[in-house]
């Protein structure tokens, strides 16, 4: 199976829009599956718009072809700690209720796994190792921090956002995907300053990873390998 992954979209409608343009003419592929990782909302220009879209592509793909996991700024709106549009940022006009949202959000999935891979936004419990399934609370999945780095159990790889890739690699100029040469890649590139989205791409089946870019598709480097 084939996963373009993105994450942490933050209501950043145009990049979003844009990223989509490189991926959606792949749907119709066998075997590809869209996979958005949580924070669908808050920070960009039109965080009803960015969930009005991925609600529409589950409409059109189904909901096994674009998969959406939760994020905690999905969580912090079921719980009631905050609404789609009160978070301090401008949104567009919009008249429907919160209620066709917040159901939705009720209903995503923590994480995904395939293969050899977990797909979840913000972690998982390391420690667990191979019980990491039983042994991680829902606040990890969702919150976890800082981002882990090493070696986790076995051969398992873990696909994540929520913390920004400038923030792990310590390169306030680097918002690129941070793979760590072991276990881990994060692919939250503060798409609200930034501008844009990374586009992760896994094979599952032959275990591979790759940058999907406007200029093509390059396979992931360890960033303590990447060229200055």
């Amino acid at each position: 199976m084939k996963y373009f992954c993105m994450s942490d979209i933050h209501g950043c409608l145009s990049a979003f829009t844009y990223s989509l343009e490189l991926v959606l003419p792949h749907l119709d592929e066998p075997d590809t599956v869209l996979m958005l990782m949580g924070d669908y909302i808050h920070g960009g220009e039109d965080s009803y718009g960015v969930l009005d879209r991925i609600m529409a592509l589950q409409r059109q793909y189904g909901s096994y072809r674009v998969i959406a996991l939760m994020g905690n700024h999905e969580e912090m709106v079921i719980n009631g700690f905050t609404t789609i549009d009160d978070y301090g940022y401008e949104e567009s006009a919009h008249d429907r209720s919160d209620d066709i949202y917040t159901r939705w959000m009720e209903h995503l999935p923590l994480y995904h796994t395939d293969g050899n891979t977990i797909f979840v936004h913000a972690g998982i419990d390391e420690e667990a190792e191979d019980e990491w399934e039983y042994g991680t609370s829902d606040y990890i999945f969702t919150e976890k921090y800082p981002a882990e780095t090493g070696h986790f159990y076995d051969d398992i790889k873990i696909v994540a956002g929520h913390v920004h890739t400038s923030e792990i690699s310590g390169d306030p100029r680097f918002n690129g995907i941070y793979f760590d040469g072991h276990s881990h890649y994060y692919i939250d590139a503060d798409t609200p300053s930034s501008g844009f989205l990374n586009i992760l791409l896994v094979d599952t089946d032959k275990k591979e990873y790759f940058e999907v870019t406007e200029h093509g598709v390059f396979p992931v480097q360890a960033y303590d390998e990447l060229d200055d």
